[in-house]
């Protein structure tokens, strides 16, 4: 069973529609007691850090979630902010972040004069697999992503990086580390490339 981790924000519906669609069972809970039989937990989100965060906090899920990761290493994957807060901070607030991966968020910084790009980074864009990952097997090369965000994560670990995105310079926009997945882009947004993605993610084991 996948779990949608529902703290008030992400598009639940439309993730557990397309996880549907790709014939994978998915149900969408912040109890405690559901997220505790979960196989495969979902962590979307959008908006800013420091109020999601304060979302997980006052639904007490901080530690259940943790504790699906580390002792239990149920396949974990953070959309959007999602991915964001699997890191232990972001630059778009003070609060802390899941701490599951060595890494943080920051906001866009153009140093070049490039008016034409606007933040946030919106709208179709492609990615650049760095290495064979779970989440993109047997994806077309022609694949792109929806991308709403004006903050990306900046990851110590290259090894982990399994895709970039270019938006004024080469940012993170998938991470794979042991059983924890990070998505910068929106799969449920991404219609048949982002399908094969949630896809991939429900058949792991």
């Amino acid at each position: 069973m996948i779990v949608i981790v529902d703290y008030g924000v992400g598009n639940l519906k439309s993730i557990r529609n397309m996880l549907q669609k790709a014939g994978a069972s998915a149900v969408i809970s912040s109890e405690h007691s559901v997220i505790d039989k979960a196989d495969k937990i979902i962590l979307p989100g959008v908006g800013a850090f420091d109020a999601a965060v304060a979302n997980i906090e006052k639904l007490n899920l901080r530690e259940t979630l943790v504790k699906k990761v580390r002792r239990d290493r149920v396949p974990f994957l953070g959309i959007c902010l999602g991915m964001q807060m699997l890191g232990s901070k972001s630059e778009e607030g003070a609060s802390t972040g899941l701490g599951l991966i060595e890494a943080e968020a920051v906001r866009f910084n153009f140093h070049e004069n490039r008016d034409n790009l606007k933040i946030p980074h919106m709208g179709w864009n492609t990615i650049k697999v760095k290495k064979e990952g779970q989440l993109f097997r047997d994806l077309p090369e022609e694949a792109r992503f929806y991308f709403v965000h004006s903050f990306h994560l900046q990851f110590e670990d290259k090894t982990n990086i399994v895709c970039t995105t270019d938006y004024g310079y080469e940012f993170i926009s998938g991470i794979e580390q042991d059983n924890v997945f990070g998505l910068q882009f929106h799969p449920e947004k991404s219609h048949r490339f982002g399908l094969k993605v949630l896809a991939n993610f429900a058949e792991l084991t």
